[in-house]
């Protein structure tokens, strides 16, 4: 029942949440808001199962699809939209769905009742055994989501879920369970709190240690970001000009002749190579700048 959830259940330390001042509020929240790194600091163990899939399934050519509704599907959908600009990565490697759909601010939030509409959802992207599901919801019984992760069992995907309850339903369903407790919210069933704010740490974690793992960051730096506007070509040379150890000019003058590819500009600068030869290397080293910079010539 959803009176049994701990996310639909009253805080005891904001009863009173109305009669408290502006900064007696913010305290309370930024209080609570300490709670959820420790319920995520607990899952790490299943989180980490969870992006050893996802690296295994992208290396195979498959995709990651996050599946969700209300806050937990737009956190999905915001997550997947960054990784294109700042990894790039082709759009349709990492998919967010939303119940209702995503061209709108304000999906309909009655479709999330619906656990056809779920498997239809997979089933109109074509699932593959190299494709993961992960599906978003803070009750952990959104029929939208489990809809969508029983299509994704039968078509040989591997499936995962983040729940901010425990022992919910879409962590039986899933084959790979991140199932949170954060604690009842500050304002009694906003799971676009704590709730909201754990599932966007885990889907962070997730995507960002996936995309290290597939060589799309040397040390620190994003090396395949993709320059679609000022802001990125600027980021851009200072990641070239910070990886090679060259000056400002020097990475500018990269520019072009490396197609705009910071690791291959890296290459070139580092190892005196050729942009083909450094693409070459680059391939051969499963993108990872790292390797390419450690062979011996």
């Amino acid at each position: 029942m959803l009176e049994r959830l701990i996310t639909e259940q009253r805080n005891p330390d904001s009863m009173n949440l109305d009669q408290l001042s502006e900064m007696e509020i913010i305290r309370l929240m930024n209080q609570e808001d300490r709670k959820v790194v420790t319920a995520v600091e607990r899952a790490l163990p299943s989180i980490e199962r969870v992006i050893q899939a996802c690296v295994e399934c992208m290396k195979a050519g498959g995709r990651i699809l996050y599946v969700g509704a209300g806050t937990s599907g737009r956190i999905g959908v915001l997550d997947a939209v960054e990784c294109p600009p700042t990894f790039g990565l082709d759009p349709s490697r990492v998919v967010g769905v939303l119940a209702g759909g995503t061209g709108q601010m304000f999906a309909k939030e009655e479709a999330e009742d619906n656990f056809d509409l779920g498997r239809q959802a997979m089933k109109e992207l074509a699932l593959t055994p190299q494709d993961i599901v992960i599906g978003l919801a803070a009750s952990g019984r959104t029929p939208y989501v489990l809809g969508a992760l029983d299509y994704a069992a039968g078509a040989g995907a591997r499936t995962a879920c983040v729940a901010c309850n425990p022992d919910t339903e879409i962590g039986r369903k899933a084959q790979l369970p991140i199932q949170l407790d954060c604690g009842p919210e500050v304002l009694t069933g906003s799971t676009r709190l704590k709730a909201g704010t754990a599932q966007k740490m885990v889907c962070n974690m997730i995507s960002t240690a996936t995309m290290v793992r597939l060589g799309k960051v040397y040390q620190n730096l994003m090396v395949d970001v993709d320059v679609s506007n000022e802001k990125l070509y600027h980021r851009w040379l200072s990641i070239v000009q910070t990886a090679a150890g060259c000056t400002m000019e020097e990475a500018r003058a990269l520019y072009e002749p490396s197609c705009h590819n910071a690791k291959a500009a890296i290459c070139m600068f580092r190892r005196k190579m050729s942009c083909q030869e450094a693409l070459e290397a680059l391939e051969k080293a499963d993108g990872m700048v790292s390797r390419v910079l450690a062979v011996e010539l």
